[in-house]
C-alpha cells in the first residue's frame, strides 16, 4: 500500500490539517465525561447551581468547537481524497498507455477497468474514513482508557480486562478479511468481463435469440460474486457481536464493583458515571471496528491490484530519444527471415518471412485467415518485436528508430474500424491534432467519404455514436482511412480496410491514393485489389507461399491461381444475376 498512499504526498498539509481538526473533535469528546463527572459531584450532589451553569457552559462551548472542527475536517478530507483519486486514476491510465502489447495482454481488460474504477474508489473511501473515523475510533478507545485511569484507576482496570483478547481477535479478523476480499475483487473482475462481452455482442445476442442463455451465464458469475461477498461479510460481521459482548461484560463488571466502591466511599457517583460514559464511548468505537476492518481489507486488496499495474517496469514503451535522421525519402521496408511467436505460446505465427517494399510502392498481402497477415503489419510499428530476423526501414532496424518517431511516420488502418465518441471532424483530427480544416477535408476527399459527410445535416460536425453505430460499415472504413491520411504518413498500413466498399468506390479510392506519397502495405482478400499493387505477398500458414506481381504469381503459384479463378467465377455469377 506504500506506493498507493505515496500519491497523497502533494496533499500532506491538507491531510495534516484534517487530522488536526479531527483531534480537536476527539479531544472534546474525551473531555466531556470528565466535565459531566464534575457537574454531578459538585453541582448535583453538592447542590451548587453556579457550578452546573459554569461547567455546563464550558461543555456547550466545547461542543460548538467540536461541531465546527467536524465540518472543517469533512470539507478538507473530501478535497484531499477527490484530488488523490484523480491523480491515481491518471497515473494508472498513463501506465496502461505505456504498456507494450505483450504487457497489455497479460492483464484482462475487465481487470484493468475494475482497477481504474472500483479499486480507486475503495481506496478513496479508506482514506476518507481514515481522516474521519478510521483513525478516530482507535484513538477514542485509547483516549477513553487513559481518561478512565485519570478519573479512577481501580475501576479503569475492570474496564480494560478484556482488551488483550480483543486485540488478538481484531488482528486475526483483519488477516482473514484481506484474504476474503481479495477473492471478492477477482469475482468483480469476472462480472465486469461478462458485462463487457455481453454489451459488445448485444446485436449478435439479439439476432440469435440468446438473451436467456447469456442471462444464465451472467447469473453464474454474479452468483459466485454473491457467494464470495456473503462469505466475506458473514465472517466480518462476527466482529461486532464479539466486541459488544466483551465490552458489555466489562461494563457490568465496572458497574458491579463501582457500586461497591461508592458504598465504601472509594469512589464518587460522578466518577462512576464518567467511567461508564467512557465505556459506552469505547463500545461505540468498537462497533465501528467491523466496518473499519472490512474497508481496510477491501482497500488493501484493491491497493495491491493497483500497485501491480503501477510497479510494472518491464514491457514499457520508451518514447524518449530524438530522431537521428528523418526519412529523407519514402520509407523502404525490408523483412529479412522474420519469425514471430506470441508470448506464452509455442506455435510460430510467422516463419522466415522475407520481402522488400521499395519506397513509394504498394505491396498487397494475401492469405487465408490465420496465415499471419495482421501479425506481419503489427511488427512494423513495433506493437510486438520479431522473435527472429530483422525488419528494416531505410536500411535501419526498426529497434534502432526512436519509437515515437517511428510511429509518427506510420499510418495504420486496422481491420476493425474504430471511431471515438465525438464529431466526424474530431475523429479525423484524431490522426493529427495539428491538422488544419483544409487538410481534414482533403483527406476525406481522398478516402471518398467527403460527399457522404456533406449529405449529413451537420456535415463535419455530425456526432459519431459509440463505435460509430450511426454509420455504415463502408463509412466507418473510409473515415478510418481518412484519419490515417491526415497524418501524411510515409508508410501506410491498411488491414483489409476496403472490405465493405463497393467496386466503384474502392476503385476511386485506389485511384486517389496513387498520388499519396507513401509506401503502402495492403492486406486484402480481393484479387482485383491485388492486381493494382506493385508486388503481391501470399502467405500460407505463416510462411511465404509466393511473392511477385500478379502476372508472375498466376504463372508460378497454384494457390494464387485457385484464389483468382474462384473470385472470377463469383464475379461472373454476379454479372449474370445482375
Amino acid at each position: 500500500m506504500k506506493t498507493i498512499f505515496s500519491y497523497l504526498k502533494p496533499y500532506k498539509w491538507l491531510v495534516v490539517t484534517a487530522l488536526l481538526f479531527m483531534l480537536i473533535e476527539l479531544s472534546v469528546e474525551l473531555i466531556q465525561p470528565l466535565l459531566i463527572a464534575v457537574i454531578i459531584d459538585e453541582g448535583i450532589v453538592g447542590r451548587d447551581q453556579s457550578s452546573i451553569i459554569f461547567w455546563g457552559s464550558i461543555m456547550l462551548g466545547l461542543s460548538f468547537v467540536a461541531f465546527i472542527a467536524g465540518i472543517i475536517n469533512t470539507f478538507i478530507a473530501s478535497h484531499a481524497v477527490q484530488s488523490y483519486g484523480f491523480d491515481i486514476r491518471q497515473a494508472l491510465f498513463r501506465k496502461v498507455q505505456s504498456f507494450t502489447m505483450t504487457t497489455f495482454l497479460k492483464f484482462p481488460t475487465s481487470s484493468l477497468i475494475t482497477r481504474l474504477t472500483s479499486d480507486v474508489t475503495i481506496t478513496q473511501n479508506l482514506i476518507f474514513m481514515g481522516l474521519r473515523i478510521m483513525l478516530r475510533a482507535p484513538l477514542l478507545v485509547i483516549g477513553s482508557i487513559i481518561m478512565s485511569f485519570i478519573v479512577h484507576p481501580k475501576l479503569a482496570l475492570y474496564l480494560v480486562i478484556g482488551a488483550p483478547f480483543l486485540l488478538i481477535f481484531l488482528y486475526f479478523m483483519s488477516r482473514k478479511g484481506l484474504t476474503l476480499f481479495s477473492k471478492v475483487q477477482k469475482s468483480v473482475d469476472n462480472v465486469t468481463r461478462k458485462i463487457q462481452e455481453n454489451l459488445q455482442a448485444v446485436r449478435l445476442i439479439k439476432a440469435y435469440l440468446r438473451g436467456d442463455f447469456e442471462a444464465s451465464r451472467f447469473g453464474k458469475v454474479a452468483n459466485i460474486l454473491k457467494v464470495d461477498n456473503v462469505k466475506a461479510f458473514r465472517i466480518m460481521e462476527l466482529i461486532l457481536p464479539v466486541l459488544l459482548f466483551v465490552m458489555n461484560i466489562s461494563l457490568m463488571v465496572v458497574l458491579w464493583f463501582g457500586a461497591k466502591e461508592i458504598q465504601t466511599g472509594g469512589a464518587q457517583i460522578g466518577e462512576l458515571v464518567a467511567i461508564v460514559n467512557y465505556a459506552m464511548r469505547m463500545t461505540g468505537a468498537f462497533s465501528m471496528f467491523s466496518f473499519i476492518i472490512i474497508f481496510f481489507s477491501r482497500a488493501k486488496a484493491s491497493s495491491e491490484r493497483m500497485e501491480e499495474v503501477l510497479l510494472v517496469n518491464e514491457g514499457i514503451e520508451n518514447f524518449e530519444g530524438g530522431m537521428t535522421e528523418h526519412l529523407s525519402t519514402i520509407g523502404k521496408l525490408e523483412f529479412q527471415n522474420v519469425s514471430f511467436t506470441y508470448p506464452g505460446t509455442n506455435a510460430p505465427v510467422l516463419q522466415n518471412v522475407s520481402f522488400t517494399v521499395e519506397p513509394g510502392s504498394k505491396l498487397a498481402i494475401m492469405g487465408a485467415t490465420g496465415s499471419g497477415k495482421t501479425t506481419l503489419l503489427n511488427l512494423i510499428p513495433r506493437f510486438f518485436d520479431a522473435t527472429e530476423g530483422r525488419i528494416l526501414i531505410n536500411e535501419k532496424e526498426v529497434q534502432e528508430w526512436p519509437l515515437k518517431e517511428l510511429r509518427q511516420v506510420i499510418g495504420l488502418v486496422p481491420q476493425q474500424s474504430i471511431l471515438f465518441t465525438g464529431s466526424i471532424e474530431e475523429n479525423l483530427g484524431w490522426g493529427d491534432s495539428t491538422a488544419t480544416e483544409d487538410l481534414l477535408r482533403e483527406a476525406a476527399k481522398q478516402a471518398q467519404i467527403h460527399n457522404s459527410i456533406e449529405r449529413f445535416p451537420e456535415q463535419y460536425n455530425t456526432r459519431v455514436g459509440q463505435k460509430g453505430v450511426n454509420l455504415s460499415g463502408g463509412q466507418k472504413q473510409r473515415l478510418s482511412i481518412a484519419r490515417a491520411l491526415v497524418r501524411k504518413p510515409e508508410i501506410l498500413l491498411l488491414d483489409d480496410s476496403t472490405s465493405a466498399l463497393d467496386i466503384a468506390t474502392e476503385n476511386a479510392l485506389w485511384e486517389a491514393l496513387e498520388g499519396e506519397n507513401a509506401t503502402m502495405l495492403v492486406i486484402t482478400q480481393k484479387i482485383r485489389t491485388a492486381k493494382g499493387a506493385d508486388q503481391i505477398l501470399l502467405l500460407e500458414n505463416g510462411e511465404v507461399s509466393a511473392y511477385g506481381t500478379h502476372e508472375e504469381l498466376m504463372k508460378k503459384s497454384s494457390l494464387y491461381r485457385e484464389i483468382a479463378e474462384s473470385q472470377q467465377e463469383v464475379d461472373e455469377q454476379d454479372e449474370l444475376h445482375s
